[in-house]
Order: C-alpha cells, then sequence, then structure tokens
C-alpha cells in the first residue's frame, strides 16, 4: 500500500454537508459523482495531500443507507492507493483476510476499488483504490 488515499464519510444530506466541509477546509468540493453500482453519491474534497469523500446514499439498499441506519453519519472507510490491486487483493486474501470484493470494479474518483470485510480488520472497512489508466 503506498500512502491513504481518502477517508470516506457517511452523511445524510450532501449538500448540507458540503457546505459543512467547505467551512471547515475553506474551500469547495472539486468533484461531485454518482456511482450508481454503490447506490451512492459522492462529494470529495482536497485537504492538503489528502482527500476526503462525502457518501450520501441514493437508494434505501445502499450499504451508506444501511451504515447510517445502524450507526448514523460518520466515518465509514479509510482507502489506501495501491500499484496493482488484483495483486494486492491476492495478497491479502494469502494473509487470511476477508474480502467483500473478490474482483475489483469501478468506483468514484477515476479509480478501481475492492473492500476489504471489517471483520477481518479489526471493525474497519478498507478500501482498495488503484487509479484507472486511461
Amino acid at each position: 500500500m503506498k500512502k491513504i488515499e481518502h477517508i470516506g464519510i457517511a452523511v445524510k444530506d450532501i449538500e448540507k454537508s458540503n457546505d459543512l466541509f467547505q467551512a471547515l477546509f475553506g474551500k469547495a468540493h472539486y468533484k461531485i459523482e454518482d456511482v450508481e453500482s454503490e447506490g451512492v453519491k459522492t462529494s470529495f474534497f482536497k485537504c492538503g495531500p489528502n482527500k476526503i469523500e462525502l457518501l450520501q446514499a441514493t437508494n434505501d439498499n445502499s450499504p451508506i443507507a444501511k451504515f447510517i441506519e445502524k450507526k448514523g453519519e460518520g466515518i465509514h472507510h479509510i482507502a489506501f492507493a495501491v500499484t496493482d490491486i488484483k495483486e494486492e487483493i491476492a495478497r491479502l486474501k494469502e494473509e487470511g483476510f476477508q474480502m467483500i470484493h473478490e474482483k475489483p470494479k469501478r468506483g468514484a474518483d477515476n479509480k478501481l476499488i475492492a473492500f476489504l470485510h471489517p471483520k477481518s480488520t479489526n471493525g474497519v472497512l478498507i478500501e482498495l483504490c488503484q487509479d484507472i489508466e486511461d
């Protein structure tokens, strides 16, 4: 793993949260994107060299809707940048980690993504991210 790519925060209202984080960081988000496969609308902020991803559910079956129902708004996941996501998935499986996604899929912000199950990471949802080469 190269670095923390971003921290994902589950929110009920992305517009209100955009206003809050704009006031907090002193600058606007740089991207809003829907990820239909995950049932989520995302908004990205840069904070120094780091990124914050706000996530709002777009339907009641979304993992974000279920998260907020169970735990409320707050930190949802930590994402790590990787060079080769397929290789990293294989390595982590060999180490005994449980994957939610056995194969990478397209995510927000031009990334391939895969999640590790929090049962195998002390309750922390971990996302792997690899830049998509266009």
